[in-house]
């Protein structure tokens, strides 16, 4: 089965996703800088999902085109990991309108962390229909940085309650350690 489609979906998916988040901002009554003071949390929380949404459209591009098809179990896993991408902006309301508090902090990393868990099973499911030896098995290798994430999350979750903007800066810090270019299937691909 071709994967144009599956590609294709999800970028619209993901597209609306961000639209969404962007139009959950509201233009503050007032027109001097104070005005803004409030919104910082709402602006914080969209910074940080529109990274974090970045990073799984960019690594879902790559390792889609590294793959040589797809399956229908693909399909339906990456229906799941759209799923919880697509709370993402209720999750980023949410914190950022109660200006960080526990429970909002906390059920972002519940949303993270199975969004995690479904890009880690859609990862495995394209590996299932692809050799040992394709570019995406070689490519994707044995994935520390996914695993440790969703471990990474875990643990932020219950800090939420301790100290909800110190697991808010575990959030950020997993979103770094994302950003710094992973380049195995980039050279996999140009070999």
């Amino acid at each position: 089965m071709g994967k144009a489609r599956l590609e294709a979906f999800s970028d619209g998916v993901i597209a609306i996703i961000i639209t969404i988040m962007v139009l959950e901002m509201r233009a503050p009554i007032g027109t001097d800088l104070a005005s803004l003071r409030p919104l910082l949390p709402v602006f914080l929380s969209y910074v940080l999902s529109f990274v974090y949404v970045g990073i799984y459209w960019s690594n879902h591009h790559h390792f889609l085109h590294a793959a040589q098809h797809v399956d229908g179990r693909v399909l339906w896993a990456n229906l799941f990991l759209l799923f919880w991408l697509s709370l993402f902006p209720f999750a980023t309301a949410w914190m950022g309108e109660n200006h960080f508090a526990a429970m909002p902090v906390a059920v972002y990393g519940v949303v993270l962390v199975f969004a995690a868990i479904a890009y880690f099973i859609l990862t495995r499911t394209l590996l299932r229909i692809h050799t040992p030896d394709s570019t995406l098995a070689i490519a994707i290798g044995k994935d520390f940085k996914g695993k440790i994430s969703i471990v990474i999350y875990l643990i932020a979750i219950p800090l939420a309650f301790v100290n909800s903007w110190v697991a808010y800066g575990v959030y950020v810090v997993v979103a770094v350690m994302w950003l710094i270019p992973d380049r195995r299937i980039e050279r996999r691909i140009t070999d």
